[in-house]
């Protein structure tokens, strides 16, 4: 089998499906390159259900899948009064990957533009004038995807070396209780009363659809992932002891590690092959927040393909938003920072508004300095100091 494509995009993801929903019509005055999406079988290749969440003014290009948005926050220290605020313009917005996915599919299926192929991709080769994806199908036939441009947005075999790398690792029930208890107007971001880790920290994630129904998180920045008898006894600890939710069913669950690392995502792996999503740096290393970043890039490299350009994806965070994380993740890392209290603080005295525009990276440099005031001086001062002298070293995750 030999097939033939101006694009290729590996993997079907929350950043192969933005592209090639990006590039499924036609836009007057550019032209529309010709797409193949290879999409893995059914079974361990592809992407785990998960729900992302992001946060925007007005409408935006998904909202016909959104789960809810939220336009009041709170974020909870580990004792004491909760932090509330009203983000307005913005919402926060929640996605669940299968209802992206039907989206998308939808719009792709009536695409000219658009053929969705499913294989399992091993080896993507430079060529000259382009790049050939080796593939077998699903009757394990090997075939041959030749391409213009290679879009690989699968999940590298191993991180780059770091001065410092933390795993965001969660685990979350979606839940029904028996009796009315959540606020659905309000998201909770950070509650920080749960039990904290010996290394890095840990919080509460509470998403409320309805009066009944919730995305109930433990979350953890730390070095290494927990087992699964551990991450059920987190989340059931924190639904009942810390939210006291009595009786509940739980109707789904998630888990998920996000690497949280200061080391630089190759974005480019060949002449004509490059990495998207976070395989392509659109993680924010200080938060663990990818989708926003996923549409920024794919938006950038679909531009650029419709006029002919070569189509390099951006970074998805500037230099310094990122060289910022970089000192955070330090300061954490290190144990100089306590993270909950540095959270807690944060939100309490920045408008969260104004705070979800600093993550996002679209505030300006004065901005970024009042929100970098408002963090413990010293400890990032120290840690700032110290990153131009660290070695890069590989992620070993093991104790």
């Amino acid at each position: 089998m030999v097939l033939e494509t101006e694009v290729a995009i590996v993997g079907a993801g929350a950043a192969g499906l933005s592209l090639a929903h990006r590039l499924s019509r036609p836009v007057p005055g550019t032209r529309t390159p010709s797409v193949v999406l290879v999409d893995a079988p059914p079974g361990p290749m592809r992407p785990p259900r998960r729900t992302w969440c992001f946060w925007e003014a007005g409408a935006g290009r998904f909202d016909a899948a959104l789960t809810t948005a939220w336009r009041h926050l709170r974020v909870r220290p580990p004792s004491g009064a909760a932090v509330e605020g009203d983000i307005a313009p913005l919402r926060y917005k929640m996605i669940r990957s299968d209802d992206f996915e039907h989206l998308v599919a939808h719009d792709l299926a009536a695409s000219r533009a658009v053929r969705r192929l499913e294989a399992t991709v091993g080896a993507v080769e430079d060529v000259r004038g382009g790049a050939h994806v080796h593939l077998r199908d699903a009757d394990g036939r090997p075939g041959v995807l030749r391409a213009r441009w290679v879009f690989d947005s699968r999940p590298p075999g191993s991180l780059p070396a770091a001065r410092t790398t933390l795993l965001q690792h969660f685990h979350g029930w979606f839940v029904r209780t028996a009796r009315p208890v959540f606020d659905p107007r309000t998201a909770e971001l950070m509650d920080f009363r749960t039990p904290q880790p010996a290394e890095g920290l840990s919080f509460g994630y509470l998403l409320p659809v309805s009066r009944r129904e919730a995305l109930v998180e433990y979350t953890e920045f730390s070095p290494r992932p927990l087992s699964a008898g551990d991450y059920g006894t987190a989340v059931r600890q924190y639904a009942e002891e810390v939210l006291r939710l009595g009786e509940l069913q739980v109707l789904s669950t998630e888990t998920g590690v996000i690497p949280m690392t200061d080391a630089p995502m190759p974005r480019q792996v060949g002449a004509s092959v490059f990495r998207i999503g976070a395989a392509g740096g659109a993680t924010r290393p200080s938060t663990g927040y990818t989708f926003a970043g996923i549409q920024r890039q794919t938006g950038a490299v679909a531009a650029a393909l419709r006029r002919g350009r070569r189509p390099v994806p951006p970074p998805a965070h500037s230099a310094r938003s990122r060289a910022m994380d970089a000192v955070l993740l330090r300061a954490l890392d290190s144990g100089r920072a306590d993270g909950p209290a540095l959270f807690s603080h944060l939100f309490a005295r920045v408008p969260m508004r104004d705070l979800l525009l600093f993550l996002d990276g679209r505030t300006r440099l004065h901005e970024d300095l009042a929100v970098g005031l408002r963090t413990p001086v010293g400890p990032m001062l120290r840690s700032a100091l110290e990153l131009p002298r660290l070695p890069r070293r590989p992620f070993d995750q093991d104790p």
